[in-house]
């Protein structure tokens, strides 16, 4: 077993950092993972929100997971069970004209051409498309970004092979990636399809949870990271049974397995430098841990600003971290039920069994329009009058999260500014309730009347209960500037950080979209050779 000084610190336990403690265990460095929070998970643990409901409450759906991260930890194996919904997207239309978008790729196509048989051979292209370019970007997802500033031997080789991956596409394709890559997603979304709710479908996944509108460029970038890799322009809907808080606790499981120690309700007060290099951690109750290495899965703000003493890092350092995008523009509303809602023209199934178009996202917001608009409320610091509403009902594939016969909703809603204009969260919480149930009464009349409870979690609780800054969920904005080798901060985007032995592993770094691991992953690729070095 690795020294105490050798050992590395992860600060936080959700999926990142235990995924990173996983890859540093199975090399013989028991890491130790500390974590505020009395449970691991971060923002994909699974709580009672009232009694007997239970939701994951800030990441209802996995990323889905890395499949090496999957494979490698054998989380099956600790306990891991995994639901797909058949469905991937339902589409409710007020007049009850909605559209259902499967995980089959032919039940899929045949229910588009239903509404618009172009739009079926569309999809079809837009499919074939996706799954050739499928390889590159898994290899993108797990590749550590070049350090663009200062390319070495190694870095050249890596880009080398990406752009090897890339010419492997073939030229159609090749030339597809890059022009996609850079542009708004409402525009790649209207090439893609001409019926607007297909058109806003799209879109919706490539602003989800930004504080970007569906014109903003780069947004198709968030967009094709996310479904890429599957092979779909539609994500899949694969999600553990007991919420995600099964997940981190099967990661929790793999990572003790291979030596890792995790300590729960403990609070990194301070990352400790000494002779210019990382030299441990300082609790809050004045405990410190020594270590020469120190994995930070808290956002770039967090940890530079608050964890680092400002005076160790340098004036470009600070400025550029400053400036850092980190306000989040979306809250979270989680609904307990009496019942399951009645959609227009969706036959709702028995008193049982919920029909299997609720078990996938339900996406309120049925233009582009209607997304750009939503987004110009916020940017004028108002709650969107008409916001996007990414709606899931987790109990339609896993009844166990709330007693028999009643049902869990989980609502996205974009969006809701970190900043009001006017007033504050505290006396404006119960608005985005109110307008969650307003616009859901137009798709699932009666909802309201359902309502045994619920639970709102503004950017500010995001803040404060789970500590993001800014109450952003993917530790900054993913914009262009933020992304690949920028992400978090130019020259620092390889998952290193600007004092030696301290490490970025959390959504703040490449890729950042979504609970995959991928950042963890890739996090500690980088961390195990500099250890078997004797340090970075």
């Amino acid at each position: 077993m690795a020294g105490d000084r050798e050992r590395p610190i992860v600060v936080g336990a959700g999926v990142n950092g235990l995924v990173a403690a996983f890859y540093m265990g199975r090399e013989g460095r028991a890491p130790v993972v500390l974590e505020r929070a009395s449970q691991v998970g971060g923002i994909a643990a699974t709580e009672e929100f009232l009694p007997g409901f239970r939701a994951s409450m800030v990441a209802p759906l996995a990323g889905p997971v890395t499949p090496r991260v999957l494979a490698d930890a054998e989380l099956a194996g600790h306990g891991l069970e995994w639901l797909e919904s058949p469905v991937r997207v339902f589409l409710p239309s007020p007049e009850g004209r909605g559209i259902v978008l499967y995980s089959d790729a032919e039940k899929c196509a045949a229910e588009i051409a239903r509404v618009s048989p172009g739009d079926a051979e569309r999809y079809r292209e837009a499919r074939a498309a996706l799954e050739a370019m499928a390889p590159f970007f898994v290899r993108v997802l797990e590749t550590t970004p070049p350090a663009v500033e200062n390319l070495s031997g190694s870095e050249l080789f890596r880009a080398a092979k990406l752009g090897l991956s890339l010419r492997r596409l073939g030229k159609k394709n090749m030339l597809r990636a890059l022009r996609w890559l850079p542009m708004p997603v409402a525009d790649l979304a209207s090439e893609w399809f001409e019926t607007e709710p297909l058109r806003a479908a799209i879109a919706a996944r490539g602003i989800f949870a930004a504080r970007l509108g569906p014109r903003s460029p780069g947004t198709a970038a968030r967009l094709l990271f996310q479904v890429a890799p599957w092979g779909d322009p539609f994500a899949p809907i694969i999600v553990p049974r007991g919420g995600m808080g099964a997940l981190s606790e099967a990661l929790a499981k793999a990572a003790r397995a291979v030596g890792a120690q995790i300590r729960t309700e403990v609070q990194v007060e301070r990352i400790l430098v000494k002779d210019g290099r990382v030299a441990g951690v300082a609790l809050t109750g004045g405990e410190e841990i020594a270590g020469r290495t120190v994995i930070s899965g808290a956002d770039p703000v967090r940890t530079l600003l608050r964890l680092i003493d400002p005076a160790q890092l340098s004036t470009g350092v600070l400025q550029k971290i400053r400036h850092y995008r980190i306000d989040g523009g979306a809250a979270l509303v989680h609904i307990a039920l009496d019942g399951l809602p009645r959609f227009r023209g969706l036959d709702s199934g028995s008193s049982s069994t919920a029909p299997p178009a609720l078990a996938g996202r339900i996406q309120i917001g049925a233009t582009v329009d209607a997304l750009e608009r939503a987004f110009d409320d916020a940017k004028y610091g108002r709650i969107s009058a008409e916001p996007y509403l990414e709606v899931t009902i987790p109990t339609a594939l896993d009844p166990s999260l709330a007693p028999e016969g009643k049902h869990v909703l989980s609502a996205w809603l974009q969006f809701a500014p970190y900043t009001l204009r006017e007033g504050n969260w505290a006396e404006r919480r119960d608005d985005l309730l109110q307008v969650t149930l307003r616009l859901l009464e137009n798709y699932a009349p009666g909802i309201s009347a359902l309502v045994h409870g619920a639970r709102v979690l503004t950017p500010a609780d995001l803040e404060s209960s789970y500590s993001l800054t800014g109450g952003h969920v993917f530790h900054g904005d993913l914009a262009m500037d933020q992304m690949y080798s920028m992400r978090p901060i130019f020259a620092h985007g390889c998952y290193r950080g600007p004092i030696p032995g301290l490490y970025f592993c959390g959504a703040g770094t490449h890729p950042g979209i979504g609970v995959t691991g991928a950042s963890g992953l890739n996090a500690a690729r980088e961390v195990l050779p500099d250890l078997r070095r004797g340090g970075s």
